[in-house]
């Protein structure tokens, strides 16, 4: 068993700031151009990949991403998966397979938008001794020069011209009722149909199920909609160095990732189906692979090429296809998108938990959105606060907080840290060399503080 800092030091070829500057003054050029690492193609001329090799190409950041989503169109091709018809309780934060038409005219009755009382013709009106109220049988007419109290949503008596508010009448010593302003006709009547008509389309395919959404399929009369399925994930946990329970000890350490994975990866769209601790046992995750039929299977470490790092070894022994292998990102480097079959895919995290949210940002997370059709964020861009380091040749991810004054680059933000991301609502996406005071920089949004979808996490 190798020791956790050897495992992180051989998992991370990733280099800390002040690493990577010395690296610059070691190998001088253009930051754009030359390698970073000896025998790794730079960003303008690649080297040939050879899998037997310890230092590769990686991929460009953005490119990386891309490839994360062409892979899981392929695959959405090749699995033909039929959609589901999911309980409204159950599909917030599905993707609409088909339109959700109107069952029925929305109201479906002339109803009251207002407390107050139903009018027939001019005033004074003569009150009816009973009222109105919703949910109960359809009321007799009224005749000119009548009124009767109702309720809001109730509906409306025939031969009805408008209700008055509440607020908006008195009634004189012998109980006659008198506006205290003017009456329009139809004032505060809800007609029937006036949200749309039987038939019509509410919501297109590819609609994202809100819970706003939830609500218009009730009101519409749905108890089920018709989603694309959840893609399915299998997480397995590698390291023998690793604790579920009590301080770290003996040169071991807790466990992060088991607890933060599958609720992030059910917060972008997944059903988590297992999580299984593998350890150092290069035969347990060669079944444990061989054995998922999940859409996605995710490993955390083991994706370098130290003595204990199964995860390339059990690729090759499967002939699984490497489509990502590392990605010119810091933290996060060592990570990797392999397709096992047509239908199913793998996405090696590094096991430094801040590296592991990067990989799960840059390739987890573009496959499982495309997976279950949701729609891709819209990019945006905010000036950051405060100058940020950045790698001589690869894009780096840092957590940031949103305020007035723009995106605020927050400390502890090494490979190893959680005490930045777990206070950050974004991670900022840095270009190579850096970025100034002011700049303007791509944002990516963390689940739980992105609003609307992303903060349901079951």
């Amino acid at each position: 068993m190798t020791s956790p800092g050897a495992r992180a030091a051989a998992e991370a070829e990733d280099l800390d700031v002040e690493e990577a500057l010395a690296l610059v003054k070691e190998n001088p050029g253009p930051a754009h151009r030359g390698p970073a690492h000896p025998g790794r193609g730079g960003h303008g001329t690649p080297a040939p990949h050879h899998p037997a090799e310890s230092h590769h190409r990686a991929t460009p950041w953005p490119e990386a991403r891309a490839m994360a989503e062409r892979a899981a169109r392929a695959a959405a091709r090749a699995a033909r998966r039929t959609p589901v018809a999911v309980p409204l309780d159950a599909a917030l934060g599905l993707t609409l397979a088909a339109p959700l038409a109107a069952l029925t005219d929305l109201p479906s009755f002339d109803t009251s938008a207002m407390d107050g009382w139903a009018l027939a013709g001019p005033g004074p009106w003569e009150v009816r001794d009973e009222g109105v109220l919703a949910g109960h049988a359809e009321p007799a007419p009224l005749t000119d020069g009548e009124a009767v109290r109702i309720a809001t949503g109730a509906r409306i008596p025939a031969d009805t011209t408008a209700v008055l508010r509440s607020e908006h009448g008195r009634t004189d010593e012998r109980g006659r009722l008198h506006p205290t302003r003017e009456v329009g006709h139809g004032q505060d009547i809800r007609p029937r149909g006036q949200e749309c008509r039987s038939g019509d389309q509410l919501l297109p395919v590819g609609t994202l199920a809100t819970p706003a959404v939830l609500g218009l399929a009730a009101a519409a009369g749905y108890d089920t909609l018709t989603a694309v399925p959840r893609p399915r994930v299998d997480v397995l946990v590698l390291g023998d160095e690793l604790l579920t329970e009590g301080l770290p000890h003996d040169g071991l350490i807790r466990d992060a990732l088991g607890p933060m994975l599958p609720p992030w990866l059910r917060a972008l769209g997944a059903e988590v189906r297992a999580v299984r601790r593998i350890g150092d046992d290069a035969k347990a995750l060669h079944r444990a692979v061989t054995a998922s039929d999940a859409d996605l299977i995710v490993t955390t470490g083991g994706t370098a090429a130290g003595p204990v790092d199964h995860v390339h070894p059990t690729l090759r022994r499967i002939g699984a296809e490497l489509l990502v292998d590392g990605v010119e990102v810091r933290p996060g480097h060592p990570m990797l998108l392999a397709r096992l079959k047509d239908d199913q895919h793998l996405v090696g995290l590094p096991g430094n938990p801040l590296a592991a949210v990067s990989g799960l940002l840059t390739l987890a997370e573009p496959l499982l959105r495309t997976l279950a059709a949701r729609p891709a964020p819209e990019p945006y861009t905010l000036p950051l606060r405060d100058a940020v380091h950045g790698h001589p040749y690869d894009t780096r991810l840092v957590p940031v907080v949103l305020r007035d004054e723009g995106a605020v680059p927050l400390h502890y933000n090494g490979p190893a840290m959680l005490r930045g991301v777990a206070a950050a609502d974004a991670l900022a996406v840095v270009p190579p060399g850096g970025a100034r005071s002011g700049q303007e920089a791509e944002l990516l949004d963390l689940p739980w503080a992105a609003g609307g979808i992303g903060v349901c996490f079951t």
